[in-house]
């Protein structure tokens, strides 16, 4: 039987595991010893043979065999093997013992479920209980030696009382090559049935119930079945045996005492009977039998599982549960705490002491907090912090992202072409006639047309030869205009030549677009605005003649109203610059105080004569137009 010691380690006291040590069956001593002794002996041996029996030339040669073989031994990995190979065998071992099928809840629901006080319903509780155990007893049969021996044969099966005769001969008329420890759960199953039909099984919930309860048995047994089939990998007990077996082996002649007048690095003392590689050997050989042990538990040994008397106990409670206790019931009383709403049950003196400690309230319960933390603080505080803490990781997060971005060529071009169109768009806005256009939405075409600046490099060459359209406040299209690598910048000399030609040239094209006269210097007020950095080369394509165009896009009739550009200083380039060499362009500086003045009396003016200036955020590929009211 399996040895019990639970009760001698209830309580830790000094030396509490001393007391086991001086346990026989069931021990470390009983399991080893004779290995023990064997390996005693040979070292014995071999210690006597070196002192006594070699000559001199051959201890030397001993000696350094000794030396050699001390060196290498501790190449084994003698902790790391037996280590993983026991944890995994004890692992086993428990998962084993919890696939033991047991009846004790199929007991209770034939007890409750299958109704019948008479003889019928009787026989019918009975016959289900006995087919279980029978198949639980078919499994353990197959799998435990000691259920064997006790049953080697089916009739002893039957003159045990778990098999009627006419149930053998069923039994063996059923051909299988297999094991057939599942048939009584199919008998169980139909003879179920059978009392459902019959009414002794009141509803099909109860009905599915001993079925489940049924095939969780009937699993458990299976799972019983594929542990005595799949065992630990061979290979694995073989190496851990061989690496144990040699490491000892080795251990006879490396770990000999040699003569110390040979001057031997840590051989120094001759005490003839090696102590510590006996209590290794102790410890390893004695790891290995534990596996050795453990590894099959359905065996004879001490500590194996007591299965003959799971075999007894299951039978005998079952039996009684489903025939003397169906409908044996106490007589119901009042209990001793009827009306006490706090019942207190009686300490013996031996357990008085549980009365003296406090009731466990929670481990928060005893936490002091200083007064002064212990006011509540106004909730628009609070609201305040979380929004500068929202704030700061919103930045946060913008900030990481603008680090995250790979620096690439492409990328730089691209933002030196949307900085220096910004700053075009600034500096030479064109008159919007859409009043309702509020700052509101001027600030989201700003943010949006960042966000799509950022997102990434263009692509094809940073995306100058994409073709960009001109979208209206309104939502129309109006134009395509050429890839930006066509729009080139020239001198203020250059502009009543080349430029006004080709836009006439333009514009005369498409006849059924209204034409847009181009900027004119302003004379009627004798003022000049300071908004220039260049002339722009515009080249406009045609569109689709079905394609509507706003109405707002007509002629300016009044000429004051219109903004031109500033003429460069004389001594500028004359030669064109492409927007591809936008990123070494040299962009005049910002004007002086006097110009800048000149700028907000021109604000000022645009602004008392009701107009509005367009502001253009490049988006991708396309040029969004929007227009805002010119704010002082």
């Amino acid at each position: 039987m399996t040895v019990t010691y639970t009760a001698r380690v209830a309580n830790a006291r000094f030396c509490g595991f001393s007391k086991l040590l001086l346990a026989w069956k069931g021990s470390i001593y009983k399991v080893l010893y004779k290995e023990f002794l064997a390996f005693f002996a040979m070292y014995t041996a071999i210690s006597i043979t070196y002192r006594f029996f070699l000559v001199d030339y051959q201890k030397r040669y001993f000696e350094k065999l000794s030396i050699y073989c001390n060196h290498y031994a501790s190449l084994i990995p003698m902790s790391f093997v037996l280590g993983f190979y026991v944890t995994l065998i004890v692992n086993r071992w428990w998962n084993q013992y919890t696939s033991i099928p047991l009846p004790d809840r199929i007991m209770c629901i034939l007890s409750g479920g299958v109704q019948g006080g008479d003889e019928h319903g009787r026989l019918l509780r009975r016959t289900l209980m006995r087919y279980a155990s029978l198949s639980a007893l078919l499994i353990l049969r197959s799998v435990s030696t000691a259920v064997f021996k006790r049953f080697p044969t089916m009739d002893h099966v039957v003159e045990a009382g778990f098999m009627t005769r006419e149930e053998r001969k069923k039994f063996e008329s059923l051909h299988s090559p297999y094991n057939k420890y599942w048939i009584p759960c199919v008998w169980f199953t139909n003879l179920a049935a059978v009392a459902r039909c019959e009414g002794r099984v009141k509803d099909d919930n109860t009905y599915k119930l001993l079925l489940e309860e049924l095939n969780d048995f009937r699993g458990k047994c299976s799972m019983l079945f594929h542990y005595d089939m799949i065992s630990i990998p061979l290979v694995y007990t073989q190496v851990v045996t061989l690496a144990v077996y040699t490491f000892f082996l080795v251990c006879l002649i490396g770990r000999q005492f040699l003569d110390p007048a040979q001057g031997y690095p840590g051989h120094d003392l001759d005490l003839y009977v090696p102590v510590f590689t006996l209590l290794q050997f102790f410890f390893y050989a004695g790891w290995l039998k534990v596996a050795e042990q453990l590894i099959n538990p359905f065996g004879e040994d001490d500590d194996d599982f007591e299965t003959n008397w799971l075999i007894d106990r299951n039978f005998q409670v079952s039996m009684m549960a489903v025939d003397e206790m169906y409908g044996d019931l106490p007589m119901m009383e009042r209990d001793r705490y009827w009306n006490d709403s706090n019942p207190r049950p009686p300490y013996t003196a031996a357990t008085l002491f549980v009365l003296r400690k406090p009731s466990f309230q929670g481990s928060t319960f005893d936490m002091a907090i200083p007064k002064e933390e212990m006011h509540f603080q106004p909730l628009e505080e609070i609201a305040e912090n979380l929004e500068e803490s929202a704030k700061r990781n919103h930045n946060l997060a913008l900030f990481n992202r603008l680090l995250g971005s790979a620096p690439s060529p492409t990328g730089f071009m691209g933002g030196a072409l949307r900085r220096t169109s910004a700053q075009l768009q600034r500096l030479t806005r064109s008159v919007s006639p859409d009043p309702s256009f509020s700052d509101a939405e001027d600030e989201e075409e700003k943010s949006l047309g960042r966000s799509a600046g950022t997102a990434g490099s263009m692509p094809s060459g940073l995306g100058l030869d994409a073709t960009q359209s001109t979208i209206c406040s309104c939502g129309g299209l109006i134009s395509t205009c050429p890839p930006l690598s066509d729009v080139e910048f020239h001198k203020q000399g250059e502009r009543d030549g080349i430029a006004e030609e080709k836009d006439g040239k333009m514009m005369e094209k498409e006849s059924h677009v209204p034409k847009i006269p181009p900027p004119t210097a302003q004379v009627s007020t004798g003022r000049r605005s300071p908004l220039a950095l260049g002339q722009v080369k515009s080249h406009f394509c045609s569109s689709n003649e079905n394609r509507s165009v706003p109405d707002f896009f007509q002629p300016i009739s009044d000429a004051e109203k219109v903004m031109t550009l500033k003429q460069q200083p004389t001594n500028s380039k004359a030669e064109a610059v492409c927007l591809l060499t936008v990123p070494s362009l040299e962009v005049s500086t910002f004007p002086e105080n006097s110009e800048r003045k000149q700028m907000l009396a021109d604000s000022q003016w645009l602004a008392s004569n009701g107009q509005v200036q367009c502001h253009c955020a490049v988006l991708g590929s396309e040029v969004t137009g929007s227009g805002s009211k010119v704010k002082e």
